[in-house]
Parts: structure tokens; sequence; C-alpha cells
């Protein structure tokens, strides 16, 4: 099977508008690019995470429309695929580079491929290093991925999922 790869970024207005609002800036990225040979649709979304209280003090996470957010603020970035082909489509990437004003939260999977060189090179975060101003190394912390990027093995005809990380606003 041919390599095959997607890009997306899709930001939706609101949270452009949240976030410039804040005084934060998006970076422009590409809202979907990939072969037009290619029977893969991705389509990308963006929801804030809102921890609801009830009357009785029980908390619920409700995922919302982005709408006033400020530093701190989590997201959940979400890019859902669907093969509409009659054939399976193989190794397939999936890369979503982190607009500039959030980063990938801590909680974020350990095992997620993540770059922080602008998607030079890849790996899981505690594998990867930073060369400091002054040549040292350190290690790779959430606050410097630049990309994940997820590689999609098969995707049969008329198969579909999911995927998602989450960041917080810096």
């Amino acid at each position: 099977m041919m390599k095959n790869e997607g890009i997306i970024m899709n930001i939706n207005k609101k949270l452009i508008i949240a976030l410039t609002a804040a005084g934060l800036t998006l970076p422009a990225m590409p809202l979907f690019a990939q072969t037009s040979d290619q029977p893969i649709t991705l389509t990308g979304d963006v929801k804030a995470v809102k921890v609801i209280v009830g009357a009785d003090g029980s908390e619920r996470v409700e995922l919302t429309e982005p709408s006033a957010i400020i530093p701190g603020d989590r997201l959940i970035f979400g890019t859902d695929y669907a093969n509409s082909g009659s054939d399976p489509v193989g190794n397939f990437n999936v890369t979503n580079p982190l607009p500039a004003a959030v980063r990938l939260a801590p909680d974020a999977d350990p095992a997620l491929d993540v770059s922080v060189d602008g998607g030079k090179s890849w790996g899981n975060l505690a594998a990867l290093t930073i060369a400091n101003a002054d040549g040292s190394i350190r290690p790779a912390a959430h606050s410097d991925v630049t990309h994940v990027r997820w590689v999609l093995e098969t995707i049969a005809p008329g198969a579909h999922g999911r995927l998602i990380y989450p960041a917080i606003i810096r």
C-alpha cells in the first residue's frame, strides 16, 4: 500500500474570535490538505472543557463550543476520519499542528506521536529533547510540542474514527 498523508487543522470561528479577544493569535494553517485521489475525509473541531457543578455538589465534564476562553482553559482538539472508498487505505498520516496559543496538556496520551521541531522529527514526548541556547540538552516538555500525529495502519472501506488530544490555552 502507498503511504498517504493528510493534514488537518480546523479551528472553529468562535475559538479564533475568543483567542483574538484574549490577545492570543493562531498561526495560518491549511484547513485540509491531502492528495486529491484519496477517499479519506477529515473533519476537525475544537471543544472547550467545562466542569459543571450540580446543585448537590457533584461535578460532570461537558464539552462545549468555545466562547470566552482564558489562559489555563482546557480544550479538546478532535479529528474525525472516514474512508468512503472501496479499497483499504494504508499508512495514512493525520498530522495536527498545535496553534501557538495552546500547549499539549500534561494528561495527553504518553504514547502520542509528537514533534517538538516543527514536524521534522517524531517520537513519544518522553524520548524527545530540546537544545538550549547554551548548547545544553534538556528533556522536551508538553509546552514544546509543535505537532501531534497519528499513523493509521489500515483504514478499511467504510471505516471511520475519531482522534483527539487535550490542550491548554497558554
